[in-house]
């Protein structure tokens, strides 16, 4: 468990998840207490599995540091933020919050009410006021808050990775006034921030180590899998020429083909450079640092000098941090340049951080107003119980008084029965009524349930190559028994005018009240007990044009995400059973032809059944 004045930080990369806990020192710096960090496979073409590896990996870890159920401050990489740099004119510092507030609904690229957005007062020589507002959608903020969550830890803030990365430059860089950009080179992007003194500016490129083990796949047309091997084992950065005649023939066109893939960064660098020059009024960087998990690829530091031609270094984040004893120092020593965003996050538990971002997730804001509340709730309950003893106190003189009253009010509740029973009639009444309204309320709710449904499967079946010609609704379907389950929906029920089906349901329900068997009586009528039957599977049928595998991709795509809050389909023996069988992929298609055999044929047919994670009821 971490000490009470603790602070946890963790960091959520692309491919490398870390977490580190910082204890503050008596000097008001920091000291490393524990560290610990996990890689994971970030394949651009499987998006889908990585919250599942993240929660995995941050579970892992805060056992591993003991930090489970604390609180943690962790960071959004630069490139799921908006960031905006803003210069206001001089205003007094009530007015400028609102001012932002207008600004952010002017710059912000998306409905003001989807994001999530927080700002900062930067330092400026001029008389104008300079902020920097940074914003995220809400789903994104939500999913990876939730994705947190799983892992059984809480959240205390979220900041933004370039402004954690900042903040811990210039912590341990204090007296470095020149120019600098710190280059942080991760699996996706590599975020740019720019730093002269105060000042600062950032900026995301969409260019990073997750590029150069796609293009390693490519050309050896290997899976992303392989390449990210080859690249971590062997990977170098040719240096052109002498240098590269110097490797074997393997590693030399190995090391191209990592030189070709690069050659993108330095110029989006270049590119980003003459934009802060021009539009932020700012200096060319006279040193580069290096951090990030991308800065490990050996030669980089020397092919960035060699394009951007001004001394390259490793950032190192750990330069006034104390180490703790448990530390494994060796292995720190290898990955202190990536550790920035860990520092930043914890020089805000000992309010050292410059810049102040908090991008406060619903669930986080909703605990925190709670806590804001409860001084006033206990001093409520106080006044209560001052009030409770107060009666207590006069409870006995009222006593006599009560006694004497009650004769009076059993008179009065005698003179009230009749009129109460009347009003008891129409309780009644109204509690009838209220339940043919929940009733009605209830249909209401199976309705909506389709339209779900419907959506589920559009977006798995959103495949130019598959398409589907029939969609059935079955009840008692068995897994595994491929005759079993009935058919909810008559065979001409597209085709039966609107409201025929219920005109029909009526007048079986009418012959069904003949007989009282099974009947509830109201007013001498016999009223039958609706069916109780339900739809658990979806039964598709359809036909794939250019591989069958398109069809076993789509059942992928439903295997991983029936684990997920919103899934509709769980590909279990038992859907109501997390802990139940998966069900074979024959299972599921108990039909799918693996060629087009016919010449003439352009197609070939698949059915497919899909169990409901929640049954649909029929009422």
């Amino acid at each position: 468990m971490a000490d009470a004045e603790s602070t946890v930080a963790l960091s959520i990369g692309s491919q490398r998840i870390s977490m580190a806990v910082f204890d503050p020192s008596k000097s008001g710096g920091l000291i490393l207490k524990s560290y610990g960090s996990q890689s994971i496979l970030a394949d651009p073409s499987q998006e889908m599995m990585r919250l599942p590896q993240i929660t995995l990996a941050v579970k892992e870890l805060a056992t591993a540091l003991k930090v489970q159920k604390e609180k943690v401050r962790y960071s959004m990489s630069g490139q799921s933020v908006f960031t905006r740099f803003m210069k206001l004119p001089s205003l007094q510092e009530d007015n400028i919050e609102e001012l932002v507030k207008f600004e952010a609904q002017q710059h912000v690229p998306f409905p003001i009410e989807e994001v999530v957005w927080d700002w900062a007062m930067l330092d400026s020589t001029g008389p104008e006021k300079e902020v920097a507002l940074v914003a995220i959608k809400r789903d994104a903020l939500t999913e990876i808050n939730a994705t947190v969550a799983e892992a059984g830890i809480g959240t205390r803030e979220v900041d933004a990775a370039p402004m954690a990365l900042y903040n811990a430059f210039r912590y341990n860089y204090p007296q470095e006034d020149a120019p600098i950009l710190l280059m942080d080179i991760g699996a996706k992007a590599t975020n740019l921030v720019y730093i002269e003194g105060t000042r600062l500016f950032t900026r995301s490129i969409a260019v990073g180590a997750a590029s150069i083990t796609t293009a390693i796949a490519k050309e050896y047309n290997i899976s992303f899998a392989e390449a990210e091997s080859q690249k971590v084992t062997n990977g170098v950065v040719s240096l052109g020429g002498r240098h590269t005649d110097q490797l074997d023939e393997a590693t030399a066109q190995l090391a191209t083909v990592i030189r070709n893939s690069l050659n993108r960064l330095p110029a989006e660098v270049a590119r980003t450079n003459s934009y802060y020059r021009s539009q932020q009024e700012g200096n060319m960087p006279t040193k580069v640092f290096l951090a990030g998990g991308g800065a490990n690829l050996p030669y980089l530091p020397e092919f960035l000098e060699e394009k951007l031609r001004v001394p390259i270094e490793l950032f190192n984040p750990l330069q006034r941090v104390s180490i703790g004893k448990a530390i494994d120092v060796e292995q720190l020593g290898r990955e202190a340049h990536m550790v920035g965003e860990l520092v930043g996050l914890a020089l805000r538990g000992v309010d050292q951080a410059p810049i102040k971002i908090d991008l406060v997730p619903d669930v986080v804001a909703s605990q925190r107003a709670t806590a804001e509340r409860k001084p006033f709730l206990v001093a409520a309950a106080v006044i209560m119980m001052a009030g409770f003893a107060a009666w207590a106190m006069n409870k006995s003189a009222l006593a006599a008084d009560a006694q004497a009253l009650a004769g009076e009010r059993e008179a009065e509740k005698n003179e009230l029965a009749g009129p109460g029973g009347k009003i008891d009639q129409q309780s009644r009444r109204q509690s009838d009524l209220q339940d043919l309204a929940d009733a009605y309320a209830g249909q209401q709710t199976l309705r909506v349930k389709w339209i779900n449904v419907l959506s589920k499967v559009k977006d798995y079946f959103n495949d130019q190559d598959v398409w589907i010609t029939d969609f059935e609704a079955l009840g008692l379907y068995k897994a595994g028994d491929d005759k079993s389950g009935e058919a909810r929906a008559e065979q001409n029920f597209a085709k039966t005018a609107y409201g025929q089906s219920v005109l029909q349901d009526l007048k079986a329900s009418g012959a069904a009240a003949l007989s009282t068997k099974g009947s509830r009586r109201k007013g001498g009528s016999a009223i039958p007990e609706p069916p109780q039957e339900s739809i658990n599977v979806i039964r598709l049928t359809g036909f794939w044009k250019s591989e069958p595998t398109a069809v076993s991709k789509i059942v992928s795509k439903i295997r991983a995400g029936q684990d997920k809050d919103d899934a509709v389909f769980v590909l279990k023996k038992n859907p109501a059973d997390p802990k139940s069988a998966n069900l074979a992929d024959e299972e599921i298609l108990p039909l799918l032809n693996s060629s087009i055999t016919d010449e003439n044929k352009l197609a070939e047919q698949f059915v497919m059944i899909l169990p409901l994670k929640n049954p649909i009821s029929i009422k």
